[in-house]
């Protein structure tokens, strides 16, 4: 798919740098998992790394084609995969995750840079489909206001206050949600971490800021219009930019290379759109989850082609 016009210029980028420059800007967020959740952060990032690469070389080897474990892009999925899980899940979930993400969402469509789905956020989807009970089972944590005996997120107790018509019965403490002390899937909780890797990617123009900026700016938006038309069911705009998994969607999910628009004005609109989905996920009484960021970016990646044909650049010269 063509667009734009020549001339092109390399900019000396490979798909090897760019996947340890992910690697990299993932560590703060790692260290952040392992000092809240101690040894099943490190298990759970070992079972996915691990099962994602051996995915990747068995699917490479089965279909006769070269070996790519050395571009870094499997590990980078399993990172992203564990990372979108709860603390407690079952090694051969994970594990499972793993091989669904690099088997049916990646290497069926051809490998790396032909899949139409970010293959973490489809695998997670579907492990939430396949093992309900398991991916919505938190590890407690000593975040103010909650009966911890429940184990559940923040955004859990949030759509069930919501569905009973009133505003949330806990304490929201801004620098709690910041740093990371709350109930969640292993990578999102501090969005302090998340937020110093997507600094060093956008350093290091691995992303543009254009994807999480709209997406980010259309959740504050569709927040603010929320208390203003039912404030006795809103819920502050910072609290959902800390909650769930926005930070991790909008800066190392939605940015994908492969599954976000070429355009800039694509890529604004892309943002949009997954913000606009995302609050609909969370703000509807009748959706069955609290949390929408991995099925708006899905939703978004399918239209993909579309909107980078939309905003299709005109060559120099044309009228």
């Amino acid at each position: 798919m063509i667009v734009s016009s020549s001339p092109h210029i390399h900019s000396g980028a490979s798909v090897r740098r760019v996947m340890l420059d992910v690697v990299f800007a993932l560590l703060p967020a790692f260290g952040a998992a392992v000092w809240f959740f101690r040894l099943d952060a490190v298990r759970l990032v070992a079972v996915c790394v691990g099962s994602a690469l051996a995915a990747e070389y068995a699917c490479r080897k089965i279909m006769r084609r070269d070996n790519t474990l050395g571009d870094w892009s499997a590990v980078v999925t399993g990172l992203l995969l564990a990372f979108c899980l709860p603390p407690a899940l079952p090694s051969w979930m994970a594990a499972l995750g793993s091989v669904f993400a690099i088997a049916v969402v990646k290497q069926a469509y051809g490998g790396l840079g032909n899949n139409p789905f970010n293959p973490a956020l489809a695998a997670r989807a579907f492990l939430l489909v396949s093992c309900p009970a398991a991916m919505t089972a938190w590890t407690a944590s000593a975040w103010q206001g909650v009966d911890v005996a429940t184990a559940a997120t923040p955004l859990g107790f949030a759509k069930d206050a919501l569905r009973a018509g009133h505003a949330p019965l806990f304490e929201f403490d801004v620098s709690r949600f910041f740093f990371g002390d709350i109930n969640g899937c292993l990578g999102e909780v501090s969005a302090a971490a998340l937020l110093a890797g997507a600094a060093y990617l956008l350093i290091r123009r691995v992303i543009t800021w254009r994807i999480p900026a709209a997406y980010l700016a259309t959740v504050a938006l569709y927040a603010l219009a929320h208390k203003s038309f039912a404030p006795e069911t809103a819920w502050p705009v910072s609290f959902h930019l800390l909650s769930g998994g926005l930070v991790l969607g909008a800066f190392f999910m939605a940015t994908d290379l492969v599954t976000s628009p070429s355009t800039r004005m694509g890529r604004l609109l892309f943002g949009a759109g997954c913000g606009v989905l995302t609050m609909v996920i969370r703000t509807v009484p009748s959706s069955a989850y609290p949390e929408g960021v991995s099925f708006a970016i899905l939703v978004m990646n399918a239209l993909v082609p579309l909107i980078n044909r939309a905003t299709r650049p005109k060559p120099f010269g044309k009228r």
